[in-house]
């Protein structure tokens, strides 16, 4: 029995010293870097977990990462509070994202009285004003309404918009992670209207929320019949209490604040109502002193997602085969192309699409690279739509709003990889920079 043991075992070290010079000799042309070792206690050895019970299927009836997965968190900063975290944000990790759906309990959160805790027995909804049949709905009334379920992402119009004067955060998940994207289940706002039967002099709507701060938005008519839905799904289940449970107003590639959560209240009019959120707040600021307001469609933008500050490079070794990936997203429409910039925006390549493009949806791209030990890049990405509109140059975009702004900054944004592999937000302003730097 025991030379038998012994037999078995010099089998497997000869078998896995074999497999050890096979990925050795693939390595140039594989993205695997072979570190190897006939004797790795790792595949040698029986592992603690495969030596034990597992947890039975009735520990945790809902589910939860792993324990290793202790980083992949979202996060806040008191930079980007108002004195509390109730008026603040917690932003998603994008750089650990995976495909184009965002799980519910990474989806970033933006409140500004704190997260309701709504009771949806008592749950109403008043739909009124300019509509013919004005009507309060119960959730389970609304619900009796034929569903639908899209794919779509929901963004801040403040992700980057601390960047105007230069990268605040060297951190690509505070820098572009006020933002997720979700597979969204519930009606369109059309076809409520349909039965209720909205009167044409109806020009915009005011969608307001149940919660503390009462958060009140203005709507075109015309995007409320084009695709705005009353959401009260997400990814297969219920909308969790931070996302608006139980029904918020989704409107695709519109600012997410528009997007009213815990929503109670929709009112048709001839003119907009001025709220709070879209004078005060929501405008930006030109260089000639005046604001624009009622600009709503996140515009098409890009980033790269790895290498990043929170996933570097500094692992690699020379010759490594290495892919880059990164978002795309546009609010005008579908994702057409992506280029990328190795020396800041001086050259560019054309980039990969991968997965599923949908429209007003994340788009994953990414590109394949030989990584040179000891070479700094530039990493730049630019996104292009089926709109026609293609990501600006920070210069274009400065020329036009100045630095004063605080929302819809699209401009594209750059990723220093030193020579040791660490990444670091940085930004090229003019051409002559790329050439000097």
């Amino acid at each position: 029995m025991d030379n038998k043991k012994s037999n078995q075992n010099i089998d497997r070290r000869d078998f896995f010293k074999k497999a050890a010079a096979s990925v050795t000799a693939i390595a140039g042309t594989s993205l695997i870097s072979s570190n190897a070792r006939a004797d790795d206690p790792a595949i040698m050895k029986h592992v603690p977990w495969g030596q034990t019970w597992g947890d039975p299927v009735t520990k945790d009836r809902y589910g939860v990462p792993s324990k290793y997965e202790h980083n992949v968190l979202r996060r806040n900063t008191a930079l980007l509070a108002s004195g509390n975290y109730r008026a603040s944000i917690a932003v998603t990790p994008i750089q650990e994202s995976m495909g184009i759906i965002t799980p519910n309990g990474l989806f970033f959160s933006r409140s500004h009285g704190g997260t309701a805790h709504v009771d949806p027995n008592q749950y109403r909804l008043m739909i009124h004003g300019l509509v013919e049949k004005p009507i309060v709905l119960t959730l389970e009334q609304l619900k009796k309404y034929p569903s639908v379920t899209r794919t779509h992402f929901i963004e801040c119009p403040a992700n980057g918009g601390q960047e105007w004067r230069g990268p605040q955060f060297n951190s690509v998940q505070f820098a572009k992670g006020f933002m997720s994207s979700a597979e969204w289940t519930g009606v369109y706002l059309k076809t409520i209207l349909a039965d209720l039967g909205l009167k044409k002099e109806a020009l915009w709507m005011l969608a307001e929320g149940s919660d503390n701060s009462e958060m009140g938005r203005t709507i075109p008519v015309d995007k409320v019949l084009d695709d705005a839905m009353l959401v009260w799904g997400q990814n297969g289940e219920a909308l969790r209490p931070e996302q608006g449970y139980p029904v918020r107003i989704l409107l695709p590639g519109w600012e997410g604040n528009l997007c009213v959560k815990w929503l109670k209240r929709l009112e048709f009019a001839t003119e907009p109502w001025y709220c709070k959120e879209e004078t005060s707040k929501y405008t930006d600021l030109k260089p000639t002193g005046k604001a624009i307001q009622h600009f709503y469609a996140n515009e098409v933008n890009s980033t790269v997602t790895s290498p990043s500050p929170e996933i570097d490079w500094t692992s690699l070794k020379d010759g490594d085969i290495v892919e880059i990936e990164g978002l795309a997203w546009s609010g005008m429409g579908t994702i057409t192309g992506v280029d990328l910039s190795f020396d800041g925006g001086r050259n560019y390549v054309e980039a990969k699409l991968k997965g599923l493009v949908l429209p007003k949806s994340w788009t994953r791209w990414s590109y394949i690279h030989t990584y040179k030990k000891g070479e700094r890049l530039l990493l730049t990405s630019r996104a292009m739509d089926d709109a026609g509109y293609i990501q600006p140059t920070i210069d274009q975009e400065v020329s036009v709003m100045g630095v004063e702004a605080v929302y819809h900054r699209n401009a594209v944004e750059t990723w220093e990889v030193t020579q040791s592999g660490q990444v670091n937000h940085v930004e090229i302003r003019t051409m002559k920079e790329v050439k000097d730097a």
